[in-house]
């Protein structure tokens, strides 16, 4: 048989979920929260709603990252359209800046926010720039005061140990992240036909640690490096854990709460 083709499906609630890999948290004795919060696809009036109440606070401060497409104009443009009439503070920080107009660090920006989203596209880029320019260290510092992250497609892939993506010429290939969630993550599960696939592949074959895959629509949200809640957009989105069973991959439908309509 071909292990490739065949794929053993469960289901299961979120409070059940326990992969070794993730460790049990339990002797880590901060008292900060670290949130993290991933989706398949692009960000979404609702998932930036979600991230907000995320935060605890009534009008947050959240700020845009657009890296991964070069800072383009009208995506910056989009995200403020996105948030409009949100109980949010809608804030960007471009990784193009000039010395002259930029005082603040890094660091400083991310640390004052209450969350941060990245945004989709060329995850490759981002990972190189956010490394030159100390954006990587300054992330986690943030994750580590409390700051909420989170993003889509490239903005879900960066937290992961490694993941699938379309940032290379040809063929989806293998992109390292940042490992403040431990295991690999495959977005667009549903929406792009190479991806799981590979994603599949790269599981049994041991290249990748067991991880999370997310359709567009659907994302997970982690406390501690731990799986606290999966939430969709609609009925027919999901999100899953893909390990091996005895050789054979098996993946696993993460029990998830549909969020209300956000739109006014």
């Amino acid at each position: 048989m071909n292990r490739r083709n065949f794929i053993r499906t469960t289901a299961t609630a979120v409070p059940a979920l326990s992969f070794p890999f993730l460790g049990t948290g339990a002797t880590d004795p901060s008292p900060i929260v670290r949130k993290l919060f991933v989706y398949g696809g692009d960000f979404d009036r609702g998932f930036t709603k979600y991230v907000a109440s995320l935060t605890g606070k009534k009008n947050p401060r959240i700020c845009f990252l657009p890296t991964a497409t070069g800072d383009a104009s009208g995506y910056v443009m989009r995200w403020f359209e996105t948030c409009a009439d949100l109980p949010i503070r809608p804030f960007v920080q471009r990784s193009f800046i000039s010395s002259y107009n930029q005082k603040d660090s890094f660091e400083a920006v991310f640390t004052s926010m209450d969350a941060i989203l990245v945004g989709g596209g060329n995850t490759l880029n981002m990972m190189a720039i956010w490394k030159a320019q100390g954006m990587d260290m300054a992330l986690r510092k943030a994750w580590e005061s409390g700051v909420v992250l989170g993003g889509g497609s490239a903005g879900s892939l960066c937290w992961f140990e490694h993941g699938t993506t379309d940032s290379r010429p040809r063929q989806l290939t293998t992109v390292e992240g940042l490992g403040l969630i431990n295991g690999s993550h495959c977005p667009h599960y549903d929406a792009e036909g190479e991806r799981k696939p590979l994603y599949l592949s790269k599981i049994e074959s041991g290249e990748y640690k067991p991880g999370f895959a997310c359709d567009d629509r659907a994302g997970i949200y982690f406390e501690n490096g731990k799986v606290k809640q999966v939430v969709s957009l609609d009925q027919d989105s999901n999100s899953y854990f893909v390990g091996l069973v005895e050789g054979e991959i098996e993946e696993t439908v993460l029990q998830k709460v549909v969020l209300p309509p956000a739109w006014p």
